[in-house]
């Protein structure tokens, strides 16, 4: 059974620092970097959103990250302006080793409408092509890890089940943007009971 890494959004922007820094994100990459070396196929996504993307707070004035507004009749969380096309923000992170990834998908692209899996945009309905490509390649499962944990960790893993891949979570190459307190640890336990198998490798190694 063909197994790929796919990584998520391990881009500065999303880094301790960022515009939208993830507390520990910085801690993700030794763990996804010994992943990489040892990976037959491995891909990242990043998110490339437009300057007025929908998602931002600021597109939405007396609105603050965090709020949620309707965005096109889906539920929208608001955040910081962050992974600004041709933006340093939005490359992916130089402390990667991306002279392992087989390819890169971008992800909410298009103002309107945000996108936190790598499979589809928040739609549902919309695909990024990813499963397409992973299907010519004969991938049956799956490796992920990322940024964030309660988002697109969370979403790509969901997405990837109902795909039909047999799907690996290395919690310990995922950080938790933890908007409340406890949302990465929910999103870890949501992620197992429909079906993928959460480990931690650094509590393996010790």
């Amino acid at each position: 059974m063909r197994e790929a890494l796919l990584i998520i959004d391990i881009q500065p922007d999303f880094l301790p620092g960022g515009a939208l820094g993830v507390e520990g994100g910085d801690r993700t990459l030794p763990v996804i970097n010994a992943h990489l070396r040892r990976a037959d196929l491995a891909f990242a996504t990043a998110d490339y959103h437009p300057s007025d993307h929908g998602s931002f707070a600021s597109a939405h004035p007396g609105k603050k990250p965090g709020d949620v507004v309707d965005l096109n009749g889906i539920a929208q969380v608001l955040w910081p302006d962050h992974c600004v096309q041709r933006t340093p923000g939005a490359m992916l992170s130089a402390k990667l080793e991306r002279q392992h990834l087989r390819g890169l998908v971008y992800k909410g692209t298009r103002s309107h409408i945000d996108s936190y899996s790598g499979f589809f945009e928040n739609d549902r309905r919309t695909a990024t092509g990813l499963h397409e490509v992973l299907q010519a390649l004969k991938v049956e499962k799956l490796l992920i890890m990322g940024i964030a944990t309660d988002y697109c960790v969370r979403a790509t893993v969901m997405d990837a089940l109902a795909l039909g891949y047999k799907v690996r979570v290395d919690a310990s190459g995922c950080a938790g943007v933890n908007l409340s307190p406890g949302d990465a640890d929910h999103a870890l336990m949501e992620m197992e009971s429909a079906g993928a198998e959460v480990f931690r490798s650094l509590d393996d190694a010790t």
